[in-house]
């Protein structure tokens, strides 16, 4: 995965990709800013794939188009296409219709995470289950999977189809180690690297792929896409679940300490067990492991990740990933879009700050 396995090594990239973070502001803005044409043709074909004769499907549909969302996954698909010459035109769409796809396999997954978390907010606002229940909110991402293998249909590539499809599995997979893993302090780091690739990496790398593919692009090139997406899915997962202990609730868009009261093993609370006292083992045993939890105990929780100094080696690691994730650009000529697809993965690290 290109990151190096001990907590003290990912250190090492902090500075730079720091440096590189601060004159990249808002990339993620600007790169949706280069691609607003088709960013909007995107748009307009989720809103349209949305619609249904049964009514709960559409008015879900708008409680998720109306949480917004920064639609990062669709972007890469749409940017490296352009990266790779792809010649959109009128009868040339296909790179949309994929973005588009990878957007519902992404918030169908949401949908259902959603439900197995408990989660109450999604993006700042109550989350589709708070405000359907957990059976619409499943039975909707059910609806949305199916649309976006309608998509993968209607692009008629099987190359696609098996790139789109092993991803979904693989999406799952990595859904399931956690909930394996859930509730375990014993879990070895590499072991958590394997589960946020599973749920969130492999969708990242997919979406970069299949713009390479619809531009006809060679192998080195494909797997160049894929390694970017990758990195940079594996770096946006660890700031995600830094961010869980570090960020402002306005900020996350989710409750601060969701992951622990669901229990979840995340970087922060293996480097702070890994690295705390007896007494600080004990505790983060009693609240992970044991589920035993008060109102007291977040604010503890904030104060060892803090002292054991957990955010900045999660971040650290995540930095490294950045990096390799710039370095696969590196087959690619100096255009403004791979310009904006490095700043977007400095931007991706920077977001805790």
């Amino acid at each position: 995965m290109g990151a190096a396995d001990s907590l003290t090594d990912a250190k090492s990239a902090e500075a730079t990709v720091g440096e590189r973070s601060a004159s990249t502001p808002n990339a993620l803005n600007a790169l949706a800013a280069y691609l607003k044409d088709d960013m909007e043709a995107c748009n307009r074909e989720i809103v349209a794939r949305m619609q249904s004769p049964v009514p709960l499907i559409p008015q879900l549909g708008a409680h998720l188009v109306a949480a917004g969302g920064k639609r990062l996954r669709p972007l890469l698909t749409l940017a490296a296409a352009h990266l790779c010459g792809y010649a959109a035109g009128p009868d040339r769409q296909r790179h949309v219709g994929l973005a588009a796809c990878v957007e519902f396999i992404h918030t169908a997954t949401l949908l259902h995470d959603d439900v197995v978390d408990e989660s109450t907010l999604r993006r700042g606002l109550a989350s589709a289950n708070a405000v359907f229940g957990n059976k619409a909110s499943v039975l909707v991402g059910d609806f949305l999977f199916a649309r976006a293998f309608q998509l993968m249909t209607a692009d008629g590539s099987l190359r696609v189809m098996e790139i789109l499809s092993s991803a979904s599995a693989t999406i799952a997979e990595g859904e399931v180690l956690q909930m394996a893993t859930q509730n375990d302090l014993s879990t070895p780091i590499e072991k958590y690297l394997e589960v946020i690739h599973g749920k969130t990496a492999a969708l990242f790398a997919a979406a970069c792929r299949v713009g390479a593919v619809v531009a006809a692009r060679p192998d080195a090139e494909e797997r160049a896409l894929e390694d970017f997406g990758t990195n940079l899915g594996m770096a946006f997962q660890l700031v995600d679940d830094a961010l869980d202990y570090a960020a402002d609730q306005q900020v996350l868009g989710k409750t601060v300490g969701d992951d622990m009261r669901e229990g979840k093993i995340t970087l922060p609370v293996l480097a702070a067990y890994q690295a705390a006292d007896e007494e600080g083992r004990a505790f983060w045993q009693r609240v992970i492991e044991e589920g035993e939890q008060t109102d007291a105990d977040l604010p503890h929780a904030l104060d060892l990740i803090a002292k054991t100094d957990s955010i900045n080696i999660t971040l650290a690691r995540a930095k490294r990933y950045a990096e390799d994730a710039v370095a696969a650009l590196s087959v690619f000529p100096d255009t403004p879009v791979r310009k904006l697809l490095i700043d977007t993965a400095f931007y991706t690290v920077n977001r805790v700050h």
